[in-house]
C-alpha cells in the first residue's frame, strides 16, 4: 500500500496545483482565439500548447540542466530555450530575415512623411519604460516591458532574452496577445481621437515604385541606422537583407526558403518555447498583472501618438493625411493596417487605406527595432 501512495505522489495529477489549472484555461483561450477566430494562429496556437507542456507537472520539457555536459536532464524546450533564445539568441533575427522577404517598402518610399507617424507610436514603448522603471522593475526590466508596446513579438523576445530573460515568458505572451487584440483594442482609440471629417479623407493613389529604387532604398537604411545604432544590428540587417533578396528577383528560392520554410520552422519552436516558460506558479503573481497593465498602457500611448501626429501634420499638409493611418504605427504587422483601413471604410465604402496604413506599420517595425538597440546599448 506504502508503494502505491508513493506511485501517486509521483504523478502529475497528484501535483497539480490551481495555478497550473489557470494556465490551462490561458492556453486554452489561446488555442480558441487560434482556431474559432483565426486570431495570431501562427503565434497564439502553439503557444498554447507550450503553456500545456509548461503546466503539465513532473513532465521537465522545459528544464535546462547546466551541470551536465550533456544535458541528459535536460527536456527538449529547456534546451531550445537556452541556446537558441538565452544563449545565442538567434530566432528573432531568423524570424525578421523571413518577414523581411515578405515585406513591400513601396508604401514607405512612396510617402516617406509616413515614417514620423511609425516613429511616433513607439513613444508608448518610452511611456512604459518609465511606467515600470517607478513601479519597482529594474532598468533592463523596464526596458523589456517597455517594448511591447512597439506590439512586435520577436523584437519583444529579442530584447528580453538579453536584458531580463526571468520576464520572456510573460512580456512575450502579453506583446503576442495585444497582437491579435488589435481589433478590439485599437478602433476605439481612434473613434475618440479622430472625426468622422477625418475618417473620410481619402487619400490619393501612388503610382509603382522602380524596382532600382525598391533595391537602394533597404540597402541605405541598413548603413544608416546601424551606423546610428550599431545593437540594432542583429534585426535590422536581417530585415533588410530579406528585403533586398525579394527585391533583387535573382535568388526566388533564397526568398522562398526564408518567407516559408525558415520562418515557419522558427516560429514554430520559438512559440513553443516562449509558453513552455510560463508555468503557472511562477507567472500568477501581482507582478504579472502589473506588466500586463504597463503593456496595455504602452501599446494604447503608441496607438494614440501616431493618430495625435498624423492630425498635427495635417495643420501643414496640403494634402492631408487620413488620421487613422497613424494608430498602424505600432508593429502589428499587417493587422494594425486592416483595422485602420476597416474603420476608413466604415465611414467611406470608398475609401482605400490599406496601402497608405502599411507605410506606417512598416516603419513601426524598423522603429522598434532601433529602440531595441538603443536599450541594449544604453542599459545592458
Amino acid at each position: 500500500m506504502d508503494l502505491f501512495f508513493d506511485w501517486i505522489k509521483t504523478t502529475g495529477i497528484y501535483n497539480l496545483s490551481w495555478q497550473n489549472l489557470v494556465m490551462f484555461a490561458v492556453a486554452f483561450f489561446f488555442m480558441y482565439l487560434a482556431i474559432k477566430k483565426n486570431m495570431e494562429s501562427y503565434e497564439l496556437l502553439p503557444i498554447g500548447l507550450g503553456i500545456i507542456i509548461a503546466n503539465l507537472p513532473l513532465a521537465g520539457m522545459a528544464v535546462f540542466d547546466a551541470t551536465t555536459g550533456v544535458h541528459q536532464s535536460s527536456g527538449i524546450f529547456g534546451v531550445i530555450f537556452y541556446y537558441t533564445l538565452s544563449f545565442w539568441n538567434i530566432l528573432p533575427p531568423i524570424i525578421f530575415l523571413g518577414l523581411g522577404a515578405i515585406t513591400d517598402f513601396t508604401p514607405l518610399i512612396n510617402n516617406p512623411k509616413t515614417i514620423l507617424l511609425g516613429a511616433a507610436a513607439q513613444i508608448g514603448i518610452f511611456v512604459s519604460f518609465w511606467g515600470a522603471s517607478l513601479t519597482g522593475f529594474t532598468l533592463k526590466q523596464a526596458a523589456s516591458i517597455g517594448i511591447i508596446g512597439g506590439a512586435d513579438g520577436p523584437t519583444t523576445i529579442f530584447l528580453t532574452s538579453s536584458l531580463a530573460p526571468d520576464l520572456l515568458g510573460i512580456t512575450a505572451v502579453i506583446a503576442y496577445s495585444y497582437m491579435a487584440a488589435v481589433a478590439f483594442i485599437q478602433p476605439p482609440i481612434m473613434k475618440a481621437l479622430t472625426t468622422k471629417f477625418e475618417r473620410n479623407i481619402i487619400m490619393k493613389e501612388s503610382g509603382p515604385v522602380n524596382n532600382k529604387l525598391k533595391i537602394l532604398f533597404p540597402n541605405v537604411a541598413m548603413f544608416l541606422i546601424i551606423l546610428i545604432v550599431p545593437r540594432s544590428a542583429p534585426l535590422i540587417s536581417m530585415f533588410m537583407i530579406g528585403n533586398i533578396l525579394k527585391e533583387s528577383n535573382v535568388v526566388p528560392r533564397l526568398v522562398d526558403a526564408a518567407s516559408n520554410e525558415l520562418i515557419n520552422l522558427s516560429t514554430i519552436f520559438l512559440m513553443i518555447t516562449i509558453g513552455t516558460q510560463l508555468n503557472g506558479p511562477k507567472v500568477i503573481n501581482v507582478e504579472t498583472l502589473l506588466i500586463l497593465g504597463l503593456g496595455l498602457v504602452a501599446f494604447a500611448v503608441g496607438s494614440a501618438s501616431g493618430i495625435i501626429l498624423a492630425k498635427i501634420m495635417n495643420l501643414f499638409l496640403k494634402e492631408k493625411i487620413n488620421p487613422l493611418i497613424g494608430s498602424a504605427g505600432v508593429s502589428a504587422v499587417p493587422m494594425a493596417a486592416r483595422i485602420s483601413h476597416h474603420m476608413g471604410q466604415q465611414e467611406n465604402p470608398n475609401n482605400y487605406l490599406l496601402s497608405h496604413a502599411m507605410g506606417p506599420n512598416v516603419a513601426g517595425v524598423i522603429g522598434s527595432a532601433v529602440i531595441a538597440g538603443l536599450f541594449l546599448a544604453l542599459i545592458n
